[in-house]
């Protein structure tokens, strides 16, 4: 259920043309998406809480056929030291395309929703790059996004709930 929520989310950000401004990776050598939206955030730094997933909705081209895609995304800390974020189950990303499967044709045209839990582990405060990448199932690079991201400490369940009922 919840994975279908994500996808209408994804869905729904991609179709109003929300865009969240990243960079081109430094690291590693890929093309930027076509559209890519962090919920949350047009213009990094994006805050990201401890204990939620953060959010990546990515659209892009296939640039030729694919049979199977892997997502890794890499923290840099200090900007130089590479550190590989595991990414679980999402990081199977035919699982995730929310308009679409796997196999891919040439020039198809995809939108991928990634969940990716923030550890409370990670102290809050911590500010760092991070790139996200799409390789196919012979490690080449698809797509190849950077954002700066700042931890925050969690939010807490009354600013989950929103407002109280009645005021």
């Amino acid at each position: 259920m919840l994975r279908v929520v994500a996808y209408v989310c994804a869905l729904l950000a991609l179709a109003h043309g929300q865009t969240t401004n990243v960079q081109s990776c430094t690291f590693h050598n890929g093309p930027l998406p076509t559209n890519t939206y962090i919920e949350g955030c047009v213009n990094p730094p994006c805050v990201f809480p401890q204990g939620q997933d953060a959010v990546i909705n990515i659209k892009f081209r296939a640039p030729h056929a694919v049979q199977r895609m892997t997502s890794f995304a890499t923290a840099f800390l200090l900007q130089s030291l590479a550190i590989p974020y595991p990414l679980g189950e999402a990081a199977q990303t035919c699982s995730y395309l929310a308009n679409s499967s796997c196999p891919l044709d040439e020039g198809e045209v995809v939108q991928y929703s990634l969940n990716m839990f923030i550890e409370s582990t990670i102290p809050a405060g911590v500010s760092l790059p991070i790139e996200f990448r799409i390789v196919d199932d012979n490690n080449n690079t698809l797509v190849c996004l950077r954002v700066p991201i700042i931890t925050a400490a969690p939010l807490s369940s009354d600013m989950l709930a929103g407002p109280a009922s009645g005021v």
